[in-house]
């Protein structure tokens, strides 16, 4: 890896990522149950210890009820002590480890107090000799629950308090060791089998997302495949679409859609360079010939008149050239060069003074009512009216009518004339750019057919639309801008 290349700390595979994640996810998820389980395991263990401890307490006061003095094996330690004597009454389980037949090990209780009163406390266990780790029977040192009951001998009568060998005013106090090893014991062996358990669930979770993303992906790679294999020239690849329904189907079909928009894209472009090369020829054409008719025939040639003519095509070649460098502008989206403040009311009416200056056929009126701000470029807005006064002059029999209006917070302008209006199917197909629906006509009063796709683009650019308004006499071309707060 050379320095400059950043240090990759995830795998680059989405497989491998999605089986870490899995694993990852399951891991919190398994440690998170582990820990609930150890601590319930661990606290019913105790439980049973607390109830087994309680068990053997009752049974050991009953025996010294019974006057008998209970054996040494034991499955807790306990330990029973009495007032006023050193040794222990009696001590069995893991207690031998202190020795209590020369000195009992747990408190005396006080000669006071009633007997039959039970009670769990936390005492210490001294430690009388070196504790071995190896005597599994002895108890290292330590602080441990305890749990009592008091015993007084004057109940047990003396015969009984003699057998156990304390005094008949002396009160016994029995005291049993609530030691933690099975709860502890079962809680380590529950986390070994946890421990293990998770371990290969890990493995099994990881390598079931590892395949099953793997699997799930194969459509993906081959999507992927069939797109590597679409180049500019030819979009016409498509790819297959899975029938399972889901996103990567859905991502096939918006990458088919994709394609479908690039393929048309690209048909676009071919026929508007043709269209472009064959409006650019007509006029070359048109210059080329009388000019070269001029200089075979200089002494019979009307000088003013090819100059003329050459004027007037040279004066269709720059407009063509004029509207082929916009529309490649606004294809390109480039924003609003001088935004600002436009009164639409004010340049419609001005468009409209323009031609009646002229004095021109036919009749051209403008109706607005009131300003009619909108925000964008003037000049802009300028050309997109001009195209739809000339499209509609083109065609109007004898008049053309503008509005302004100003209608829930978007200002509408109208622009209908009277001519023979254009055919419900060719409601979209006027926008488009080269069409000429009236073909019969010459292509000098006709024009490019880029006007209205120009003054279309132009309305879109400035968040406005342009339609035409379906069954009205005439045409009616309807631009709909948001106005200017």
């Amino acid at each position: 890896m050379s320095a400059a290349e950043p240090r990759r700390r995830w795998p680059r595979s989405v497989r491998a990522r999605a089986a870490l994640a899995a694993a990852a996810a399951a891991a919190v998820v398994l440690a998170g149950i582990g820990w609930w389980v150890h601590r319930d395991v661990y606290h019913r263990s105790t439980e049973i210890t607390d109830t087994q401890a309680q068990e053997q307490l009752w049974d050991l006061v009953d025996q010294l009820h019974e006057g008998a003095v209970p054996g040494r094996r034991s499955a807790l330690p306990y330990e029973i002590v009495a007032s006023g004597r050193r040794s222990a009454v009696a001590y069995g389980g893991a207690m031998e480890s202190f020795d209590p037949g020369i000195r009992h090990v747990l408190p005396s209780p006080p000669v006071d107090g009633a007997s039959g009163y039970w009670d769990i406390r936390t005492l210490r266990l001294p430690v009388r000799r070196p504790w071995d780790p190896g005597e599994r029977s002895a108890l290292p040192d330590g602080s441990y629950r305890v749990m009592t009951a008091d015993v007084r001998a004057d109940e047990l009568g003396r015969d009984k308090a003699a057998a156990l060998g304390v005094a008949p005013a002396a009160k016994l106090r029995v005291y049993v060791v609530l030691v933690p090893d099975p709860a502890e014991a079962l809680a380590r062996t529950t986390d070994g089998l946890l421990l293990r358990a998770g371990g290969a669930g890990l493995v099994l979770i990881a390598a079931v997302a590892y395949v099953a993303t793997r699997l799930a992906l194969r459509p993906v790679e081959a999507i992927r495949v069939r797109t590597a294999s679409v180049t500019a020239s030819d979009p016409r690849e498509r790819v297959d679409v899975p029938g399972t329904g889901d996103e990567i189907a859905a991502l096939a079909t918006t990458i088919n859609a994709t394609l479908q928009r690039l393929d048309d894209a690209a048909v676009q472009q071919r026929r508007f360079v043709a269209d472009a090369a064959h409006e650019l020829r007509s006029p070359l054409t048109t210059l080329l010939a009388s000019l070269e008719v001029a200089l075979a025939y200089p002494e019979r040639t009307d000088w003013p008149a090819a100059a003329t003519t050459a004027a007037r095509q040279t004066r269709r070649l720059q407009a063509l050239a004029e509207d082929l460098l916009l529309l490649a502008r606004l294809d390109a989206r480039a924003p609003v060069v001088r935004p600002g403040t436009v009164d639409l009311a004010a340049l419609a009416a001005a468009v409209a003074g323009q031609h009646a200056v002229t004095g021109g056929p036919p009749a051209l009126s403008c109706d607005s009512r009131g300003p009619a701000p909108v925000h964008g470029d003037r000049d802009e807005f300028e050309r997109l009216l001009r195209n739809l006064v000339d499209n509609a002059v083109r065609h109007a029999a004898h008049r053309v009518g503008i509005t302004v209006r100003d209608q829930d917070g978007w200002i509408v302008l109208t622009v209908r004339d009277d001519g023979p209006g254009v055919p419900a199917k060719d409601a979209e197909r006027v926008f488009e750019r080269f069409v000429r629906l009236d073909d019969a006509r010459s292509r000098d009063r006709g024009g490019a057919g880029l006007g209205l796709a120009i003054a279309r683009d132009l309305a879109t650019r400035h968040g406005g639309t342009l339609t035409l308004a379906p069954g009205s006499p005439g045409a009616c071309f309807v631009l709909r801008v948001p106005k200017a707060g």
